[in-house]
């Protein structure tokens, strides 16, 4: 891969004089990355699950990611790109993709820009799956889930398998190797008729054992039996063999056969084994391996202290270097504080002579002979708006008996009742054209309604199509209006009443469609593109 590099900035020449480390604006080491990462990788041919797709956007390109269980790429498909693809991207697809690398600085991403895409398939299949393996599988006693992880440090082994043979003689002699331990060994038959039951039995005698009794309880247990032939091995793929694996409490490791050799107890075991001597030594650690690790980890600790340590006293020195002295962080506050304090007494003074002089003026305005002229000009002002007031009084009280004598004059009782009569007939009259008024109003709305639904009813185009017609929708549901838009070869689609649709493919003369595509689809594209354009089929409703 090559190096980053990018030209340094203007502002390299304002760096300070005791580094030189270059100095990029966040635009130059964007545009670095990108040169970098588009000429190392180029052309790349990715394989993902297609996630996030929603289909293209207005503008014609497509965004959306491929992942994988583990990690996530962005992808983009640019409109050119999109229209020449052999299939159109869906949402958990698994496809192979054909692009280049590249950067987007406005988020710090990268991406791959697509430009060929091909279906990856579904995959590896799984061989020669019998039905008992099928059946056990749906009842889940070969999830992941269900498997537990095995004793790092077993202090007891539980074997099961035939106490004669290279098997035992070979665990026995791995596990003394690497770390020696207590042994149980349960013996039965690996082969026959009743190896299966005794396999049985022995995985359930085991999880039996109680802690704290006087046969310790293992921590660990092996199934394990040397290599053979299918029938040789059948006892293993024994459903009880299978149910008592799945259902054991104590983690358990199967290493049954060669490497080469698989039974249905691998599948119900935590763990499973190539070989016996596997088993044993996923069972327990190299002793010698930890004492080793431990003292390694104990070197390592020490000197990453000591290590730390040091950088931590090179850092305060460094700091305690860079901070500056008490006398020079004091000096400005100290020259602050001084002036403040010299002028502080002048300002007490000024304002002390300036408060001196406002009391001396309002004490002048407070003479006797002055506040006796105020009180004598306020007793007149009371006594002239008392006066005021009274006559007020009177004035009003006479408009208010004035006002009075005439309402009673005006309303007696022979013509309060003829006013009141033809208050009713006015209302009455007004009450009955209202009704009439909004009965016309009504039926007038009423007709304008009907004549609208009318109208609409025979615009319908769907009421076309209940006559027997169809509409004819090219590239992006274009309506195609003229035979010549339908090139031999072009998919369209033909819509039928009740809304019904049915995909189709236009041949030629002959009735056969033509062998390779031409270039005249993409003038149709474009043609259905530039009809979509000019002629928009609305939607009455």
């Amino acid at each position: 891969m090559s190096r980053l590099r990018a030209a340094p900035s203007s502002s390299e020449t304002n760096a300070p004089a005791d580094t030189n480390v270059a100095e990029y604006s966040v635009s130059e080491i964007s545009g670095a990355l990108k040169r970098t990462v588009e000429e190392t990788y180029g052309h790349v041919r990715v394989r993902g699950e297609i996630s996030g797709y929603r289909g293209p956007h207005s503008s014609g390109h497509a965004y959306f990611a491929l992942k994988d269980d583990r990690s996530r790429l962005e992808a983009v498909v640019w409109r050119t790109s999109f229209t020449k693809l052999a299939f159109k991207p869906e949402e958990g697809l698994e496809v192979i993709v054909t692009g280049k690398l590249t950067t987007f600085p406005g988020s710090s991403k990268y991406q791959i820009v697509i430009e060929a895409m091909e279906p990856a398939g579904a995959g590896a299949l799984m061989a020669l799956l019998n039905e008992r393996k099928v059946r056990l599988e749906a009842e889940g006693l070969f999830a992941e889930a269900r498997k537990r992880p095995l004793p790092f440090m077993p202090r007891v082994v539980g074997v099961v398998t035939s106490p004669t043979g290279a098997v035992i003689r070979d665990i026995r002699h791995r596990i003394s190797d690497r770390f020696p331990l207590h042994l149980l060994v349960w013996p039965v038959r690996v082969q026959g008729d009743t190896a299966a039951a005794e396999v049985v039995a022995a995985i359930e005698g085991f999880n039996a054992i109680g802690p704290g009794g006087k046969l310790p309880r293992p921590d660990v247990l092996i199934v394990a039996r040397g290599g053979g032939s299918l029938e040789d091995l059948w006892s293993f793929n024994d459903e009880a063999v299978v149910r008592a694996a799945a259902a054991s409490a104590i983690p358990l490791i199967s290493a049954v056969g060669h490497e080469t050799d698989w039974t249905l107890i691998d599948h119900a075991a935590d763990r499973r084994a190539p070989t016996p001597t596997g088993a044993a030594e996923m069972a327990v650690p190299v002793r010698a391996d930890l004492v080793a690790t431990l003292a390694a980890m104990d070197a390592r600790a020490g000197a990453a202290i000591s290590r730390g340590l040091q950088a931590e006293r090179r850092t305060v020195a460094a700091l305690a270097r860079a901070l500056p002295s008490a006398d020079t962080l004091l000096a400005m506050p100290r020259r602050r504080l001084d002036e403040a304090d010299a002028g502080l007494g002048r300002s007490l003074r000024i304002l002390l002579s300036d408060r001196r002089r406002l009391l001396a003026d309002a004490g002048a305005q407070l003479s006797p002979s002055r506040l006796e002229a105020a009180l004598r000009d306020k007793h007149a002002d009371l006594r002239h708006a008392d006066s005021r007031t009274l006559h007020a009084m009177e004035a009003g009280l006479a408009r208010r008996r004035h006002t009075l004598d005439r309402l009673g004059s005006a309303f007696r009782p022979n013509i309060v009742a003829a006013r009141s009569d033809q208050a009713r007939h006015r209302l009455e009259t007004t009450a009955d054209r209202l009704d009439r008024a909004a009965a016309a109003l009504l039926e007038r709305r009423r007709s304008a309604l009907s004549g609208s639904w009318r109208m609409a009813a025979s615009l319908d185009p769907r009421q076309v199509l209940e006559r027997g017609y169809a509409i004819v929708r090219g590239a992006g549901d274009v309506p195609i209006t003229r035979a010549e838009d339908l090139v031999p070869g072009s998919r369209f689609e033909i819509e039928f009443a009740r809304g019904h649709k049915r995909p189709a493919l236009a041949l030629d003369v002959t009735g056969e469609a033509p062998e390779a595509p031409t270039a005249k689809p993409a003038r149709t594209a474009r043609r259905a593109r530039r009809m979509e354009a000019e002629t928009v089929q609305g939607d009455l409703f």
